[in-house]
């Protein structure tokens, strides 16, 4: 009898099993895990909604978790019972929830934020928004500039002084066609073995520039309105696939606005690269940069060393209260 029932729970502890996996595709309430090569579908248990996380997503694509598995469903349906420690993340205030943020992704080697001057325009403060957070967080982000081949002369100008302002300040930037292969072989290079973020607003050519480096995903891409020159979501949710020599690519949904979070007002020019090499020489070390004397940072605003742009950017953030909540 002893040897029946130990028997029995030999063979139950084989089929329920704990695995570790990757997060693939979360569409809020499902989630595609990879594990050993096979991908799974999981739920998560209700405890991770009343852990304190204000997070609208509890679990991101790209965390590594722990899941339990019956390997004799014929789903492959599990439920993830743990988040291991995050590497890093990219972060932003959920849209229609104020008092909430939500996670894009994490555990990123890099991200490629594309920047477009027209269909649809991307405006200096929502790049520096986005720097803002990656920088925090110590995410490496590679400015690319799309569609390049669209821009007439006085254009093309000012995508070249827009480029000039964040090489200057130590940014990697390049000018792309999403859809010519060729203009892409810098970035591929760049993505070999590692997980890179592609992220901007609707439109600004992330599923495009995925699909040509990779024809088979076929992934949607947006159509640009003829009324507002503003891209229409189609990705809708975050997710992550496999490329050759080893390179992951997490596509996202189109971003309106990047609300900036957690960060204190006398952190906040530590995340401007170029305020944060300056701040040591201002005369008081908890200078925020506005009106106290002896400011380093003003000096060089003056001199015209730092980008009216770039402070602005700083200034619209230093008055923006939710970023404290």
């Amino acid at each position: 009898m002893f040897l029946a029932t130990q028997e029995k729970n030999i063979c139950c502890f084989f089929v329920l099993m704990i695995k570790k996996g990757v997060v693939y595709c979360s569409t809020g309430s499902h989630y595609s895990l990879k594990s050993d090569g096979q991908f799974y579908q999981c739920r998560i248990k209700g405890k991770f909604r009343i852990k304190g996380i204000k997070s609208t997503n509890p679990v991101a694509v790209g965390d590594h978790v722990l899941f339990e598995i019956n390997e004799d469903d014929a789903e492959k349906m599990g439920v993830i019972n743990e988040i291991e420690p995050r590497q890093n993340y990219i972060i932003r205030k959920s849209v229609n929830l104020s008092k909430q943020t939500h996670i894009i992704a994490s555990n990123i080697d890099q991200v490629f934020l594309m920047i477009t001057l027209k269909t649809p325009p991307t405006f200096p403060a929502f790049i520096d928004r986005f720097l803002v957070t990656a920088q925090a967080y110590a995410i490496n982000t590679i400015l690319v500039f799309n569609k390049v081949d669209l821009y007439d002369s006085e254009e093309l100008e000012e995508m070249k002084i827009m480029k000039l302002i964040y090489e200057k300040i130590g940014y990697e930037c390049f000018e792309v066609v999403a859809t010519d292969l060729s203009t892409l072989g810098i970035l591929q290079k760049k993505m070999s073995h590692k997980v890179s973020m592609f992220s901007g607003h609707s439109g600004v050519g992330k599923s495009t520039l995925v699909n040509t480096l990779a024809p088979g995903l076929d992934l949607k891409t947006e159509r640009i309105s003829d009324h507002h020159q503003q891209g229409q979501h189609t990705t809708t949710f975050a997710e992550m696939f496999d490329l050759d020599a080893g390179a992951k690519i997490i596509d996202t949904p189109g971003i309106k606005g990047f609300g900036v979070v957690d960060i204190r007002k006398e952190e906040l020019s530590g995340y401007f690269k170029e305020f944060s090499v300056l701040k040591e020489h201002c005369k008081f070390n908890n200078c925020l940069h506005t009106n106290e004397p002896d400011c380093a940072v003003k000096s060089a605003l003056e001199a015209g060393e730092i980008a009216q742009s770039r402070y602005k950017s700083y200034l619209q953030l230093l008055q923006d209260d939710a970023m404290y909540r």
